[in-house]
């Protein structure tokens, strides 16, 4: 799969189909779009990309807004390597770009620098300055700029519409199975072992920091989680994610405890992929009162 920062790609990824969104967690939704793309491509004769926005719009234009995102830039690239995608567009959204009128949009970019021949998009898709663009305005260029939009039916489940917004609230929420089952694999965090107060080795149970930066805020307490070291070593272990009252802190801290591990990982990238809420966030009396809820906890968890 070829990776772009810009509109300026290779002829042979032009007049192809191409899917445009956000596509934030690349849940059960947007794989159904990609894999009706891929077909209807196919089908043509054509080559299938992605375009997707960096930093999310919504972030962009909100920028108090800090803990939303399902995924990082790097999972959204691996996930459209494993959805057999032949090109992904990670356009910077910057001030510039948002100005972009709708109409400009379609011609200077579909039409004049993409060449499209076919769009797929969601219904509610809107694009161009003040977000004026949509499906209708799509549809009434087609003729013109010579391409073909494509609107995909929405996944439905439980008579639920599967959507990033609803796999947001469901993780907020600590309902991480059933975001999970949306999402149609673990939800996983993933970052750079930190160096903390080492705390948890003090107590017997020693713990890798990692930050949440971006991430959406799952609801606060212990989790029970597989754990992938560079990619390559699996583990299983229990998550904390809280500002550990017992202790009086006030930064919010993800730390993980690996079970029967006792190598270093300090700037070790890890991905820690959540499979079940064990409990709420809890202050204790003291360290021994800690000590016997951690040993529920892990045993909980296996």
């Amino acid at each position: 799969m070829k990776i772009y920062k810009n509109f300026n790609i290779e002829k042979k990824f032009k007049n192809s189909a191409i899917a445009i969104g956000n596509f934030d967690g690349f849940h059960l939704g947007h794989q159904k779009v990609i894999n009706q793309g891929k077909k209807i491509a196919k089908k043509n004769n054509l080559k299938f990309g992605l375009l997707v926005f960096q930093p999310l719009p919504v972030m962009f234009f909100n920028k108090k807004l800090k803990n939303y995102r399902i995924d990082s830039l790097n999972q959204k690239i691996l996930s459209s390597k494993k959805n057999g995608l032949d090109f992904l567009i990670v356009k910077k959204f910057d001030k510039k770009f948002s100005n972009i009128s709708s109409e400009n949009f379609i011609k200077k970019i579909i039409f004049e620098k993409l060449k499209t021949k076919l769009i797929f998009i969601s219904k509610n898709f809107r694009f161009g300055k003040n977000r004026i663009g949509d499906v209708r305005l799509l549809k009434k260029r087609e003729v013109l700029f010579k391409y073909k939009t494509k609107t995909i039916v929405p996944f439905n489940k439980k008579n639920l519409i599967i959507s990033s917004t609803l796999i947001r609230n469901k993780i907020k929420k600590g309902k991480i199975e059933y975001a999970n089952t949306l999402l149609g694999r673990p939800w996983s965090i993933e970052g750079v072992v930190q160096r903390g107060d080492k705390r948890g080795r003090t107590i017997g149970f020693p713990t890798c920091n990692i930050s949440l930066k971006n991430y959406v805020i799952p609801k606060l307490g212990v989790y029970s989680a597989e754990i992938w070291i560079s990619n390559k070593v699996k583990k299983v272990g229990i998550v904390n994610i809280g500002y550990r009252p017992t202790f009086g802190q006030k930064k919010l801290i993800l730390e993980v405890h690996i079970f029967n591990f006792n190598k270093n990982l300090y700037d070790k990238r890890i991905k820690i992929m959540l499979i079940k809420f064990i409990r709420g966030e809890k202050k204790f009396k003291n360290i021994i009162e800690l000590k016997k809820q951690i040993k529920k906890d892990i045993k909980n968890a296996k």
